[in-house]
């Protein structure tokens, strides 16, 4: 056989993958085309409806006394570098006195128990707990002995708490946050309020991605879940939780073996903590609230900024939202929730036709020498492919200017310029994100044990000047 021949043969075996890869990424593109555009099209109705306004607070509001005590739930392991910040910026932005602020720390892990202690100070709003178990166990585990000694304090003082909010040792409070969580919770059950990843100058690309991310989650996303009534997943931080529904799920895990409201085994405990409170019979809320400065009131905090750092951190989302939670939480609930629910364990399916559509550009790629030579290579598509194909370029044009809108709604022109350039970074992220999570998940079904595999920060908003105080 002849090099001709080899090279033709070569070139009609590309020219099958290219239309098997165009007819599996065009199919799967078109569905999510859809699901897209449904959520954009409900977003719209509801804005123009107003049932999607953002809310205003004054600053008397926001300085106003709460309704009831709350208690503030950060679990922290290995987080001396910014653990201490998170705290003197919270008792200095939140001027009212009536909320403990529970910091979880472990035995084995000094620094950050000293940090803590230092950012504390005297101030008696501030209560260090000592896990007794040695760390890292899981966030869960912190987070439920944390609500073990809420209990022994509401049982010593004879006063219980009203609510529990929970933020991460990184976290940046907004002055308003409290006002507006206790507000919520007079007509909800759990209420959470928007995340604002900081842009940071060293890291336009990585850490930026989740600027684009978490503004269209938040602005639009969750929005619509709001409206439409569909359970609100807890994102962890900036989550406020009423202490009966806290109690109420906490004696349904007694069932399982768990010793307080938050799964130690599950990966997203926040997650499910979120959506079991819709199954409960409680009502959940989504609050996008802006002060008198016209300012987000938000949790505020620098995310990843390096590859390997964020691909372990949506490994691990992934893990426990699309994987844990399908196994653990089932199909329950309304056709909004059940669409909501397809929406959150895209991510291993999203990682497939995204990996499909990349090795499809390579094929392009190399089919494209030949066709330049002159060589017959081009096949005239099937008209079902074809209209797949517009679809597919009419969805990448749509998610781009979409996307873009609402990253330079909330941070300018310069970055919402960057949230089309960071389009093939965030792409590359959930790729590898979606491969690891699903080794993960085999892991734990041959027996593997479910680890804090967290996030180590070195860096926080209150400290580098990056954000003023609220």
């Amino acid at each position: 056989m002849g090099l001709v021949e080899l090279v033709r043969q070569a070139l009609s075996g590309l020219l099958m993958i290219e239309q098997e890869l165009l007819l599996f990424a065009g199919f799967w593109v078109l569905i999510g085309t859809l699901d897209e555009v449904a959520v954009d099209c409900c977003w719209l109705w509801f804005r123009m409806t107003g049932r999607a306004r953002t809310q205003r607070i004054t600053g008397d509001a926001a300085r106003a006394p709460l309704r009831g005590k709350a208690a503030i739930f950060i679990a922290a392991w290995q987080e001396d570098q910014v653990i201490g910040h998170t705290i003197r910026h919270a008792l200095s932005a939140w001027r009212q006195d009536d909320f403990t602020l529970y910091v979880g720390c472990y035995g084995n892990d000094a620094a950050t128990v000293g940090a803590a202690m230092e950012g504390a100070g005297t101030d008696a709003r501030v209560r260090a707990i000592i896990h007794e178990r040695a760390g890292p166990t899981t966030k869960a585990d912190c987070l439920n002995r944390l609500y073990r000694a809420l209990c022994d304090d509401e049982r010593q003082s004879g006063r219980a708490y009203r609510c529990v909010i929970l933020h991460d040792a990184e976290d940046m409070v907004h002055a308003a946050e409290l006002a507006v969580v206790d507000a919520g919770l007079a007509s909800a059950d759990f209420v959470q309020i928007p995340v604002r990843p900081e842009p940071q100058a060293a890291s336009r690309w990585v850490g930026g991605h989740y600027l684009d991310e978490f503004t269209e989650a938040h602005t639009k996303s969750l929005v619509v879940r709001d409206a439409l009534g569909a359970a609100i997943p807890a994102a962890g931080v900036g989550c406020g939780f009423g202490r009966d529904m806290l109690e109420r799920i906490a004696q349904g895990r007694l069932a399982e073996g768990n010793p307080g409201p938050f799964a130690a085994e599950c990966l997203t405990e926040d997650y499910e903590l979120g959506v079991l409170v819709s199954r409960e019979g409680g009502r959940s809320r989504f609050l996008r609230v802006r002060d008198e400065q016209g300012e987000l009131v938000a949790t505020r905090a620098y995310f990843p900024a390096r590859f390997r750092e964020s691909i372990r951190q949506k490994t691990r989302w992934i893990h426990g939202i699309a994987f844990q939670s399908w196994e653990r939480l089932g199909w329950e609930g309304s056709s909004a929730d059940t669409w909501m629910a397809l929406r959150d364990r895209r991510g291993p399916l999203t990682a497939i036709v995204l990996a499909s559509s990349y090795a499809l550009i390579l094929v392009e790629g190399i089919l494209g020498v030949p066709r330049i030579l002159g060589w017959e290579t081009a096949t005239k598509p099937p008209p079902m492919l074809a209209w797949m194909i517009a679809v597919g370029l009419f969805s990448l044009v749509w998610r781009s200017v979409v996307r873009a809108a609402l990253t330079t709604r909330e941070y300018g022109v310069a970055e919402g310029f960057r949230a089309i350039l960071r389009i093939p970074v965030a792409n590359y992220i959930a790729i590898m994100a979606g491969r690891d999570a699903l080794a993960s998940y085999i892991r734990t079904l041959r027996g593997g044990e479910v680890t804090w595999d967290k996030t180590r920060h070195d860096a926080h908003p209150a400290s580098l000047g990056g954000v003023a105080a609220a």
